[in-house]
């Protein structure tokens, strides 16, 4: 068995002028969940779509399990389950006979292929929507079906593009509890959202694209820790009557940052770190007539740090391995479909 799950060197992605995926690297363990973090068009779904063979690189290698995405699809469709943002359902398709559909369509057969549907239907709790039509679930429900079909062959490993999009608190803790169950019976999880808090909780590693480039890959401490070069701490700060005067009074302090406004105050950066400078901003505030009814430190959360990676990225900071110079292209012709 190959050392890593998934594999990526160098790969890039044009699409005519737009470089969507652009020297990306990097490494996924076996039994691991990795989650896949950037902003819309960062090249999140392009670069999953290449692990699932469903698209080809401009150039570079992906690998499943030691396989080439490229020069061998069939094994490694038959390595994973792709779960992607939005999938197709069928009028008048029930969803015991939709899962049933795929089953067939991936070679299962009479009492196997029986029992194969009954086991994914249990695993998603499917099994009570049996007679539903699969084009009328709630959007939990059509997610859980989208995870059922995704399981269906027993895959080793599971990409999945978006899966918490649009659920509800119930659905995405639901989701978050299938996906650890998975991950302890030895699946590898490649999972891409925008949910970062919940990210931080459910995988062992992070990896965050931007523009088309790895800008991070760690654990969620070692990207808060990455990124806290500020030096600050944070703080919720509640007043009585108008939090506004609570910006604007920051405003006039050049070593205290509002950083988002909040119900009746608001959450403040502190420039030092010394909890006796913090002390007298707070001295400060009252003194200038603010009515403070509440002040305490924050932890910084995965939110945080990515504002802040991206600020660094915008100044012109250096994030994240450089991408080795981009050959000359050639044209590229796949691999030939004919005996």
């Amino acid at each position: 068995m190959s050392q890593h799950a998934i594999s990526v060197h160098n790969l890039y992605r044009y699409f005519g002028p737009l470089k969507a995926v652009n020297g990306v690297s990097f490494e996924i363990p076996h039994g691991s969940v990795c989650g896949f973090v950037g902003a819309n068009g960062a090249g999140k779904t392009t670069t999953m779509r290449i692990l699932a063979s469903l698209d080809y690189p401009t150039l570079g290698a992906a690998e499943i399990c030691g396989y080439n995405v490229v020069s061998h699809p069939e094994e490694v469709r038959r390595l994973i389950g792709w779960m992607p943002d939005h999938f197709g359902n069928y009028e008048h398709m029930t969803v015991v006979e939709y899962l049933d559909f795929y089953a067939r369509a991936l070679g299962y057969k009479g009492k196997e292929r029986r029992l194969r549907v009954q086991e994914v239907m249990e695993f998603t709790d499917l099994v009570p929507l049996a007679e539903r039509f699969s084009n009328k679930l709630s959007k939990g429900n059509t997610q859980r079906l989208g995870l059922g079909r995704a399981l269906l062959q027993d895959p080793q490993v599971l990409i999945m593009d978006e899966p918490a999009a649009g659920l509800d608190p119930k659905a995405r803790v639901e989701l978050k509890s299938l996906i650890r169950v998975l991950a302890n019976e030895g699946k590898t999880i490649f999972i891409s959202s925008h949910i970062l808090s919940e990210l931080g909780e459910m995988c062992d590693s992070l990896l965050f694209i931007n523009s088309g480039r790895i800008v991070h890959h760690g654990d969620a401490e070692s990207m808060k820790r990455d990124t806290d070069t500020e030096g600050g701490l944070l703080y919720d700060v509640q007043v009585l009557g108008n939090p506004e005067e609570l910006s604007a009074w920051c405003l006039l302090h050049p070593k205290v940052e509002f950083v988002e406004a909040r119900r009746q105050g608001g959450r403040l950066r502190i420039e030092s770190a010394e909890l006796t400078d913090a002390a007298e901003i707070l001295h400060r505030m009252v003194k200038d007539g603010l009515k403070i009814t509440e002040f305490h430190r924050e932890e910084r959360n995965l939110e945080d740090a990515f504002i802040d990676m991206l600020g660094k990225i915008d100044r012109g900071e250096a994030i994240g391995p450089k991408p080795p110079p981009m050959p000359e292209l050639q044209a590229f012709n796949p691999p030939s479909t004919e005996s």
